[in-house]
């Protein structure tokens, strides 16, 4: 099995196909359980984050690979394979671990260097962990990145600024405001965890009064009491918007929560942060006179708030390395079946030998044929010890796949390995 990841994000698709392509939460453990029931794909991991949607996967076989994700995003979207194409990148062997990890670290965010994509990773995991559609390789893989992640935010300075979509989004509605957003009111619609990240970066902007609404009362009330915010019954939304000046839209509605109509009535000027995908503003609101709709396109088009150089080539350097020790580990965990093998085979010649000398010495007691027996495979063993512990060394290097197919050839082996009918070289799309 090889790794690869195929996805669509504020790279290569708008937040038209954007929006077609996300995956509710509640719809990620029936789309994992598709995915690994295709002919080549063996393991799957689904990333549905509010600017990008990512399948992980282990194949078989790349062509295969590619048709049976590629399909199913198809069917979920209603976008036609053909068209989807046309929005995706696709990232093969070593090139899908280096994307996995730039991933993880912030690098390939909108917002470089924010650190909300690690709890979408995290989550992502644990998602295919209770479906069982995350194997030895996906397991080993999210576990790294994680990790990669993590050092990436403790030995850089790559999120100093606190940087995150949410900051980037507050840098446009200062500049429309004059600069500074002390003093001015706003509203948070939506209590998810871009809610309440809006809502923490907002508290440090100086913003208030500070306004919350939610479908689910309870959640908005609970994250209000943790910020010294106020929280608003969403019947009540019309009138919350006659009383703020900024508005952050981040729930997980499926149909436009700021209609033209509703903005209308509200009859004063708006800045609109619309975080959400599926869009939470109607597209009939561009162009309302007094209300300034900054969403993720607009976001993606200004590149804001990159850190310096320098923080990012440090996280470069980071994954550079990490991508070459993950390679290690799995150029070791192709050699184990053969090294296994081989000592299956070695087991099986003692006791092919074991069985010849008893034929040959009816006369040896139990106590002797143990001992006979145990000498055997002690020697065995000893002979086989060093030469396993270099191979695993030597297999560990790059090149190292050498060395299993040299000793699967010397011993005549019978090892399982996966299928590579159609593989090809490592191959990166766009990103």
């Amino acid at each position: 099995m090889n790794l690869l990841s195929i996805g669509a994000s504020y790279r290569t698709a708008d937040v038209a196909v954007l929006e077609r392509l996300t995956i509710p939460e509640s719809s990620v453990p029936e789309l994992l359980q598709r995915l690994v029931a295709q002919p080549y794909v063996g393991e799957a991991v689904v990333v549905s984050t509010c600017n990008r949607v990512e399948v992980y996967a282990a194949v078989s076989g790349f062509h295969g690979g590619l048709g049976d994700i590629c399909n199913v995003l198809s069917e979920h979207s209603g976008i036609p394979a053909s068209e989807l194409a046309g929005h995706l990148y696709v990232h093969y062997g070593e090139a899908a671990v280096l994307h996995s990890f730039r991933v993880s670290s912030g690098l390939d965010s909108m917002v470089v260097g924010e650190a909300q994509i690690l709890g979408q990773l995290r989550d992502a995991y644990h998602a295919a962990t209770e479906v069982d559609s995350a194997g030895r390789l996906l397991h080993e893989l999210m576990q790294q990145a994680l990790r990669v992640g993590k050092r990436a935010h403790a030995e850089t300075g790559i999120d100093k600024a606190g940087q995150s979509v949410v900051t980037a989004a507050l840098d446009v509605a200062a500049e429309h405001l004059g600069g500074d957003l002390t003093g001015h009111s706003a509203l948070v619609v939506g209590a998810g965890a871009m809610g309440a990240l809006s809502v923490a970066t907002l508290t440090r902007s100086g913003v208030g009064p500070l306004r919350i609404t939610n479908r689910s009362h309870e959640r908005a009330d609970r994250l209000a009491e943790a910020y010294g915010a106020t929280a608003v019954p969403f019947e009540q939304l019309d009138s919350a918007l006659r009383e703020v000046d900024i508005v952050v839209c981040a729930t997980a509605s499926t149909e436009p929560v700021l209609t033209r109509d509703r903005l209308e009535r509200a009859g004063k000027e708006l800045v609109v942060l619309d975080l959400a995908v599926p869009r939470d503003v109607a597209p009939d609101v561009a162009g309302l006179p007094g209300v300034l709709i900054v969403d993720i396109d607009s976001l993606a088009n200004s590149r804001r708030s990159n850190p310096a150089a320098a923080e990012t080539a440090a996280v470069e350097q980071i994954v550079t390395a990490e991508v070459e020790n993950f390679l290690a580990w799995m150029r070791g965990a192709e050699i184990a079946p053969t090294v296994a093998a081989l000592r299956t085979r070695a087991d099986e010649v003692v006791s092919s030998e074991m069985r010849k000398l008893i034929s040959r010495r009816p006369d040896f007691t139990e106590e002797q044929r143990a001992d006979v027996s145990r000498t055997l495979h002690r020697v065995v063993q000893q002979l086989l010890h060093s030469p396993t512990v270099r191979v695993r060394q030597l297999a560990a290097e790059p090149g190292g796949d050498q060395y299993a197919a040299l000793l699967r050839e010397l011993f005549d082996l019978d090892v399982p390995l996966a299928t590579h009918a159609d593989a090809v070289p490592e191959i990166g799309g766009r990103a």
